[in-house]
């Protein structure tokens, strides 16, 4: 599916696709981006193990985590679990950048990904850094939702490896994302 234009209005839509493809494929690992939790609550009743990915503390004011730990909690009593740590497609790299200028290959591949919406490269980096976390299995096709700033617009089927081998990892299928991004 393609949505007209990026963002949270394709939030619904995507959960609920994305939830249909894993019951259909029989995928039972899903992986969210989620900065306030809203998008991962709509995943509430899916019966799937549902990983959510937050923004690093610090993304948007040093020290600072945008998701509350009320929040955390209440994921962690549905069933999820919540993981936050460096994202693996920008971490150190984006500091040297800044300090130094120029750009990276780890950037390089972020931006690549973005050709595609950053809903993509958001489903990228969050399936691999579930996997090192240990909170996926290896080697078996997940579902991971994205999104454009806020919300969710991007659903893919993936494959992720691990960051040290993560151009082993395979997109197999997206199942929806925005034409215009």
């Amino acid at each position: 599916m393609y949505f007209k234009s990026a963002g949270p209005h394709n939030t619904l839509k995507t959960v609920e696709l994305a939830i249909k493809t894993a019951n259909e494929r029989n995928i039972n690992h899903i992986v969210v981006a989620s900065c306030s939790g809203s998008t991962a609550k709509l995943l509430k009743d899916c019966g799937k193990n549902v990983v959510v990915v937050t923004h690093v503390n610090g993304f948007s004011e040093p020290g600072k985590m945008e998701i509350s730990q009320e929040t955390i909690e209440e994921l962690k009593a549905i069933g999820f679990k919540v993981y936050t740590g460096t994202h693996v497609l920008s971490g150190a790299e984006r500091g040297i950048s800044r300090k130094f200028g120029g750009i990276y290959p780890v950037e390089i591949m972020a931006h690549t990904l973005r050709m595609l919406g950053q809903g993509v490269k958001v489903a990228v980096e969050i399936s691999v850094m579930a996997l090192d976390a240990g909170l996926i299995p290896y080697g078996e096709d997940i579902i991971a939702i994205g999104g454009t700033s806020e919300g969710a617009d991007t659903a893919v089927i993936i494959r992720p490896s691990h960051a040290a081998s993560i151009f082993e990892t395979k997109i197999k299928e997206i199942i929806c994302k925005p034409y215009e991004f």
